[in-house]
């Protein structure tokens, strides 16, 4: 109805504009005959300027006649809340989608969601090709026919079991003993070295060791490695050599592990503890030398232990200092022991 008016009410004006600008004919007194009045022509766009003497058209007619499409600030501004609406949206469907991915640093959403996420048989699989943890060290119980305790490690050679081969029986001069003088392996030291039932063909190294300490001896020594290191078979050599602190400058001193025969706690192998006798220097070998007692009475316990042990495959035990065959990385028996020597007196 309000389009229906507008056009009625512009037809009128025009009507009305019409007849203002047709001219009034008004009687002159001339001599000449009136000319007859000319029809008006129908005013077009080209009419614009005889146009202004026509009265002012009211707002709301000039909005009517020129509808002239406008954005008003409440369209404006509903216009942005629905675009904010749709980002809000978008964000809100690519968080759900993201929701199983962790965004590290320095990737971007893109990368994040074009990973695959994997598939359970693929994580079944790679729980199935893990590796498995090594099994422990079974530690058997009881004796060998021969009388040999069974409390080391299980050892398995590509070669099968090691068969018994008897007892080593101890090495007698042919002078009966009487020729050959020592300075300190005592008769009572030798006699228990003599005593135990040492196997043949078992013992192929000899391991030089220094304790880290300035003091210390056999029994001491022992205390520390069964209550604070819980070595159930105490001591971790074999023998201890003094340093004249706490022990005899030179006193070898014999542990359980050779009186029993078992195998030592001295390097980090099972297997070459199973195979090698560990003789440990009393003295902090990384500043101080060992005395000179202490190496002569390391001599002769390590030429009597290669004469008590016998020889494997014809050849005598070796002698070697710690770091020179343990499997870690070591400073023992100390950056001051003369490996040199040791290599030179017994060809290790």
């Amino acid at each position: 109805m309000r389009g229906q008016t507008s056009e009625e009410e512009k037809k009128r004006l025009f009507m009305q504009a019409r007849e203002d600008i047709n001219p009034v004919s008004k009687p002159y007194p001339s001599a000449t005959p009136r000319p007859k009045p000319k029809p008006v022509a129908t005013p077009s766009s080209k009419s614009k300027p005889q146009a202004k003497t026509s009265p002012t058209p009211r707002k709301s007619q000039t909005n009517t006649a020129n509808p002239t499409p406008q954005q008003t600030p409440d369209q404006s501004t509903e216009s942005e809340g629905s675009e904010k609406a749709k980002s809000l949206q978008k964000s809100a469907v690519d968080k759900q989608e993201s929701e199983d991915y962790i965004l590290i640093p320095g990737e971007d959403t893109a990368t994040v969601k074009s990973t695959p996420s994997p598939t359970p048989s693929k994580v079944v699989e790679e729980k199935k090709t893990e590796t498995p943890a090594p099994a422990p060290h079974q530690i058997p119980k009881g004796k060998t026919p021969a009388g040999r305790p069974l409390d080391a490690p299980i050892l398995i050679e590509k070669s099968g079991l090691q068969e018994e081969a008897g007892e080593e029986p101890p090495a007698k001069s042919a002078f009966g003993g009487f020729m050959k003088r020592y300075r300190y392996l005592t008769p009572a030291v030798r006699k228990a070295i003599d005593r135990a039932k040492v196997q043949r063909g078992r013992w192929k190294y000899i391991i030089v060791h220094n304790s880290g300490t300035r003091q210390g001896n056999a029994r001491i020594f022992e205390n520390y490695h069964r209550k604070i290191r819980k070595m159930q078979n105490g001591l971790a050599y074999h023998f201890v050599i003094g340093n004249g602190n706490s022990s005899g400058n030179g006193q070898i001193e014999i542990g359980n592990r050779w009186t029993r025969q078992i195998n030592g706690g001295h390097v980090a192998s099972d297997y070459l503890n199973d195979i090698s006798l560990g003789i440990c220097l009393v003295g902090d070998l990384n500043r101080d030398l060992p005395t000179k007692d202490q190496l002569g009475a390391l001599d002769e316990l390590c030429n009597y232990l290669r004469d008590r042990v016998g020889k494997v495959k014809g050849r005598p035990a070796i002698v070697k200092g710690h770091k020179e065959i343990n499997p870690k990385p070591t400073d023992c028996p100390g950056d001051r022991f003369p490996l040199g020597w040791l290599r030179k007196r017994f060809g290790g």
